[in-house]
C-alpha cells in the first residue's frame, strides 16, 4: 500500500527555532495525509540526532533524520541532516553537498523550492523564529506555485527577523501562534480541492540547479537578469542578480546564493579572513626585521641595523592600522 503523502509541510527555523519546533510538533494532529520536513539553521556540526531526540519527546508522530533516496511517508517528521541540503524529488529525498545558500547547508530556501516543484499547490511552507531573511525566497517560490504560506506570529518569536522578512515582502495566507499552526494545517488539508498547479519555469530551473554541485554559466543566465558588479565571496566567480524573486538575491554559476543582507555579511567575513592573513604576514615580517637588526648589530653593521629599525617602525604602523580596520569590520552594522 502506497504511503506517499498527498501534502508536504516544509518548516524553516533558525535562532530560537528549536524551542518553537518543540511547541509546534506538540500541536500537530496525527492521521493527516501529510509529511513534515524541517530545516533548522544552527550549527554545521552533528546536532541532527539531538534535534530528532528532542522532538520525539513532544509528538506521537514518527520522527527521524531524512535519508538519501528514502521515500516520504505520511504522519512522519523528517529533519535535515547537518551539512547536507535536503530536497524532495519524485516522492523521495535527495540529499546534496552543493554550495551553501545564505551561508547555510542545509538551506531553508533550497528545501522550500524543491517542495514547490514537487508538490506545487499541495505544499505548505512555515517560517518560524530566526535571524536575517532566510526562507523568504523559498516561501515566495511556494506562493507562486500555488502553495500555502504560514508564518509564526513575530510577536511570539524569540527572534522575529525571519517571520517579519516574509511578511514585509509578500502576502502570506496565515499568521498564527505556534499552538494554532497544527489545527490550521489540518484545516488547510481538509479544505484543499483540485489538481496540482503548474510551477513557474524559473522556480523549477533553480530547484534543478540545487540538485547539482556545479552548473554552467548559461544555466544561471536563464534565471538571472544580468551579471552584477559583485563577485562571489566564496569562489570569486561573477554573481547574477536573480529575477522574479520577492527579495533581492544573487547567485553564481557554482551555486552559491545570497540575499543582499547575507551577501554583505559574507563579504565582511571574507574580507576579515583575508585581513587576518595579511596581519599575520605583517607580524612575521616585523619579527624577521627584528632578527636582521640584531644580526647586523652583532656584526657591527650599525647603518643596516638602523634601516631595519625604521622598517620595523613602519611595519608596526601598518599593523596598528590594520587592527583598527579589523575592529571596525567586526563591529560593522549589517542590518
Amino acid at each position: 500500500m502506497a504511503t506517499s503523502p498527498k501534502f508536504i509541510v516544509v518548516i524553516g527555523a533558525s535562532a530560537g527555532g528549536l524551542n518553537a519546533l518543540t511547541e509546534l510538533v506538540y500541536h500537530l494532529e496525527k492521521g493527516q495525509d501529510v509529511a513534515y520536513c524541517i530545516v533548522l539553521h544552527l550549527s554545521r556540526k552533528g546536532i541532527g540526532d539531538f534535534v530528532v531526540h528532542r522532538l520525539k519527546q513532544f509528538t506521537s508522530l514518527s520522527c527521524s533524520l531524512a535519508a538519501d533516496g528514502a521515500p516520504l511517508e505520511r504522519d512522519h517528521i523528517y529533519v535535515a541532516r547537518p551539512n547536507q541540503h535536503l530536497l524532495i524529488k519524485d516522492d523521495k529525498f535527495l540529499l546534496g553537498a552543493g554550495p551553501e545558500e545564505n551561508r547555510f547547508r542545509p538551506s531553508i530556501d533550497v528545501l522550500f523550492r524543491s517542495a514547490a516543484v514537487a508538490y506545487s499547490s499541495r505544499a505548505i511552507g512555515i517560517i518560524l523564529s530566526g535571524l536575517m531573511d532566510d526562507g523568504t525566497s523559498g516561501m515566495w517560490a511556494i506562493k507562486r506555485s500555488g502553495g500555502t504560506c504560514l508564518v509564526q506570529d513575530p510577536n511570539q518569536a524569540e527572534y522575529p527577523d525571519m517571520p517579519v522578512s516574509v511578511l514585509n515582502h509578500m502576502e502570506v495566507d496565515h499568521v498564527a501562534a505556534l499552538a494554532g499552526l497544527g489545527p490550521l494545517i489540518a484545516t488547510i488539508i481538509g479544505q484543499a480541492t483540485g489538481e496540482k498547479k503548474p510551477v513557474p519555469a524559473d522556480v523549477m530551473a533553480e530547484s534543478q540547479i540545487a540538485e547539482h554541485t556545479a552548473v554552467g554559466i548559461d544555466d544561471v543566465q536563464k534565471i538571472g537578469v544580468a551579471q552584477s558588479v559583485f563577485a562571489c565571496p566564496d569562489c570569486g566567480g561573477g554573481l547574477w542578480k536573480l529575477k522574479d524573486d520577492v527579495i533581492p538575491r544573487y547567485r553564481c554559476h557554482i551555486g552559491h546564493a545570497y540575499t543582499e543582507r547575507d551577501l554583505i555579511v559574507k563579504q565582511a567575513e571574507t574580507a576579515g579572513t583575508t585581513l587576518w592573513v595579511a596581519l599575520r604576514m605583517m607580524e612575521e615580517r616585523k619579527h624577521l626585521l627584528r632578527k636582521m637588526e640584531v644580526d647586523n648589530q652583532a656584526r657591527g653593521f650599525t647603518q643596516w641595523a638602523a634601516i631595519n629599525v625604521e622598517k620595523q617602525d613602519e611595519m608596526q604602523r601598518h599593523i596598528d592600522k590594520l587592527k583598527e580596520i579589523l575592529y571596525d569590520l567586526q563591529n560593522h552594522d549589517t542590518a
